[in-house]
């Protein structure tokens, strides 16, 4: 019996231990290991038994702290939920009018969507994503505007007063949009305000909004917000709970599932 507490008292010391660690910045199963000197597959025991009790949110190869906001660079988001985002741009394509303008916005789900407007043209894109323009411009039936700005050196997307003044110019049939957070009252969660300001520029000149998010979106953290608008619409993918599906539509949110 004391053996079999000192062993609970032990594993519960590494998670505390993991979970400030993970706090800290430290989020890589690799280096975990190393600092707590167990192995890798205890490291990967311990992530899924913090997830199963909330304290933690698996990632890619890691985790991150559920109360903490957590900022992906491009390159990390675009190896996630991959199906996900694939089933997300089937559906939102739909959406694109021939021969419209449209706004797109930074982030690997929007730019899952771009690959499917490639051979969609004549159309007008203006966008705000590296990717999404450079991946565009190869299309010989649509017209790539990319918005004036300063480059955000983790997502590639372009932000400030220069941006804005831009989207001002411009009247968009449809603005689709992505977010690194969604919660069904306070609208969709982004790093800074600049952000949220970028995107609420897009949102006021665009005659339909469309959130763009993957199920894992949903009850994370972020540090600024932008409501959303009862004319909004928001394609998930069927894996997002019913009730915060429910609670969307309560809010006069239309929901597509992908």
């Amino acid at each position: 019996m004391a053996g079999e507490t000192r062993v609970r008292r032990a594993t519960q010391a590494r998670h505390d231990a993991m979970v400030a660690l993970v706090r800290e910045g430290v989020d890589s199963v690799e280096v975990l290991s190393e600092r707590l000197r167990v192995s890798a597959s205890t490291v990967r025991r311990d992530l899924a038994t913090l997830q199963r009790d909330g304290r933690l949110a698996r990632t890619y190869g890691g985790a991150l702290a559920r109360d903490v906001f957590h900022e992906r660079s491009f390159r990390e988001s675009e190896r996630l939920n991959l199906a996900a985002k694939s089933a997300i741009a089937a559906t939102a394509v739909d959406l694109v009018p021939a021969g419209g303008t449209v706004f797109i916005d930074a982030g690997t789900t929007c730019l899952a969507l771009a690959r499917l407007l490639v051979d969609r043209g004549p159309l007008t894109v203006v966008t705000r994503g590296l990717e999404a323009a450079l991946l565009l411009s190869r299309s010989g039936g649509v017209d790539v505007v990319v918005v004036g700005g300063r480059v955000q050196p983790l997502s590639h997307g372009v932000i400030g007063p220069l941006s804005a003044l831009a989207l001002e110019r411009y009247h968009f049939d449809v603005a689709f949009l992505g977010a690194d957070a969604v919660d069904p009252v306070r609208g969709l969660g982004e790093p800074t305000v600049d952000e949220t300001w970028i995107k609420e520029r897009a949102s006021a000149v665009a005659d339909e909004v469309v959130l763009l998010a993957d199920a894992t979106k949903l009850e994370q953290p972020a540090p600024a917000w932008l409501p959303m608008g009862p004319t909004w619409t928001v394609v998930i993918d069927a894996a997002a709970p019913d009730a915060a599906v429910a609670q969307l539509r309560e809010r006069r949110v239309r929901v597509l599932l992908a």
